[in-house]
């Protein structure tokens, strides 16, 4: 049946958003995952990605047109199906008609006729992120009785890229949880209940556990971009993390705050938390101001802590053991992401190795101006924008039906995380300098490993880059980020012998290898975009001018 896209809340203050453009027009397929359209907000214009798939029937917000969050957006179904229905607003027609992301409903009965009583209020899963579909609690920071304030953080729920803090939108006293801590359920399932102290739920509860409570209640809302914290191993945390002080007392703090702490390298002792029982919250410490000595910051070799192994404790010899860690919803991302591409398309890779003596002389150069600094790799991915502006073929995403040729370059670059991998996007990045890229890299690499990046910071990508050159891998292959039709694994730069207007010498090489989609890449396009590569790489005043 024909679903009902809505207008989506992309911000925690939007209440209505323009549409800045469509990626689509009515008759088009979509696919999960495809972007339908650019929306502007109150704070940003941003690409808005489809939950579902089949052909787009209708367009009900014209590009430049404002309309209200949760107004209608679009119409997708079957092609030639009829929803006259949905447009004269008879919603019996549409029992699979709902909004891109869970929205905030007035009270009303359950198919079971079961009645939420006034001033109760349903939280549903959340969903955290554009790919999400079921999440994990990995701590609640309330108990069933605790008073519940707007704005206070009720859990924080992993999802497939990050585990973030979920914050209540309603005030009142926590009367039940649904999920318990290290389970998992999926987005618009019962999470919480939110009412009177004393208010009976019990009807509710029973609903839920017979599993006729569905999405259909009043549910929470959540912000469009949660900020992200430190992910738990496997063996949850408990909702509150305590440190000592000086005197040998215990400190209250949370896991973010206990986090960026020691990323500041605050001692949590000087700080004084405004949570319940005085125990420190993230706000606390992005408030805190030193007014005495404060500790240095740990040093960056000290400041990466080893991740805990999933066993720490190996078998006497002679003895044979196996223990079972649950895979965490990025792991299962990831792993469905990669399946997906590895089987779905068509790859087949290329290799060159490039000559890096001028990159190095260039580099070394570059960074002798003051609060000046770039990586090889910035200079890597400067080259490939360059690139891609003169073989669009390589700039492309592979549909059933078109291929999409992309006009802007957003360079995706692949951070490990204690978790696996994300990739973060750096926008336009052919417009950017080599000094602009290097900063941006940074930045979102740091938010990456700090669990602190947006969603909307990792898509968009239109190429990948890998680097594990600084784990002194010569070369190897990767699988394409999709929808991308290319990546690029760069290794270690070698020094080794070669030859040189005849003569052996010392040079510095290193090996790129390009993986590329054979529905829209053929082998000679990729060599001529690697050549080009290679020829901005080996000659960087070519990418200064």
């Amino acid at each position: 049946m024909a679903t009902i896209i809505n207008m989506p809340r992309l911000s925690d203050t939007m209440e209505e958003g323009v549409v800045a453009s469509w990626l689509k027009k009515v008759g088009d397929k979509v696919e999960e995952g495809d972007i339908l359209a650019e929306i502007e907000t109150d704070k940003a214009t941003m690409e808005f990605e489809s939950f579902h798939e089949g052909t787009l029937l209708h367009i009900g917000v014209q590009e430049g047109e404002t309309a209200p969050v949760d107004s209608l957006l679009a119409i997708i179904g079957e092609e030639g199906e009829d929803f006259s229905a949905l447009l004269n607003g008879n919603t019996s027609a549409s029992a699979e008609t709902k909004s891109e992301e869970p929205k905030t409903e007035e009270p009303k009965a359950t198919s079971t006729n079961t009645a939420i009583p006034e001033g109760v209020k349903v939280v549903t899963m959340p969903r955290l992120s554009d790919t999400m579909t079921e999440g994990t609690v990995a701590s609640w920071l309330k108990k069933v009785g605790d008073k519940v304030e707007e704005g206070d953080i009720l859990a924080e729920i992993e999802t497939d890229k990050a585990t973030m803090e979920f914050e209540s939108f309603n005030e009142g006293t926590l009367l039940h949880i649904g999920v318990q801590e290290g389970e998992s359920a999926p987005v618009d399932s019962l999470l919480a209940i939110i009412g009177e102290a004393g208010t009976d739920i019990s009807s509710l509860v029973e609903a839920h556990k017979a599993g006729t409570l569905t999405s259909g209640e009043t549910s929470e809302k959540q912000e469009e971009a949660p900020k992200a914290v430190e992910n738990k191993t496997e063996t949850v945390a408990a909702p509150v993390e305590t440190v000592s002080n000086n005197k040998g007392g215990r400190i209250f703090a949370s896991p973010l705050a206990k986090k960026i702490a020691k990323d500041k390298g605050i001692n949590l002792a000087d700080i004084k938390g405004s949570g319940e029982n005085g125990r420190i919250i993230k706000k606390d410490v992005e408030n805190y101001t030193p007014t005495a000595k404060v500790e240095a910051p740990v040093a960056a070799s000290e400041s990466v802590a080893a991740t805990p192994s999933a066993a720490t404790n190996f078998a006497i010899a002679g003895e044979e053991d196996t223990s079972e860690v649950k895979n965490s919803q990025m792991r299962k991302a990831i792993a469905k992401a990669l399946s997906n591409s590895k089987f779905s398309a068509p790859h087949f890779y290329l290799n060159i190795e490039v000559d890096m003596d001028n990159a190095m002389t260039s580099r070394k150069t570059i960074n002798e101006i003051p609060d000046t600094k770039i990586s090889f790799n910035d200079m890597v991915v400067k080259a490939c924008a360059m690139a891609l502006k003169k073989h669009p073929q390589v700039n492309t995403t592979w549909t059933d039906n078109n291929t999409l040729f992309h006009s802007h370059i957003n360079v995706g670059v692949a951070v490990a995380v204690d978790e696996g991998l994300v990739v973060p996007v750096v926008k336009h990045t052919d417009a950017l300098s080599l000094t602009q890229i290097g900063a941006a890299v940074r930045d979102l690499a740091g938010k990456a490993r700090n669990k602190k990046i947006t969603p909307a910071e990792m898509q968009g990508s239109t190429f990948t880059v890998s680097n594990l050159g600084m784990f002194g891998i010569e070369s190897f292959t990767s699988i394409i980020n999709q929808p991308n039709s290319a990546i690029l694994s760069v290794g270690a730069i070698v020094q080794k012998p070669v030859v040189k207007n005849g003569e052996i010498v010392v040079g510095n090489t290193m090996k790129l290898t390009l993986a590329c989609d054979h529905r829209t890449v053929d082998g000679a396009v990729g060599a001529q975009f690697l050549q080009t590569l290679k020829t901005y790489i080996e000659n960087p005043v070519t990418m200064l001018a």
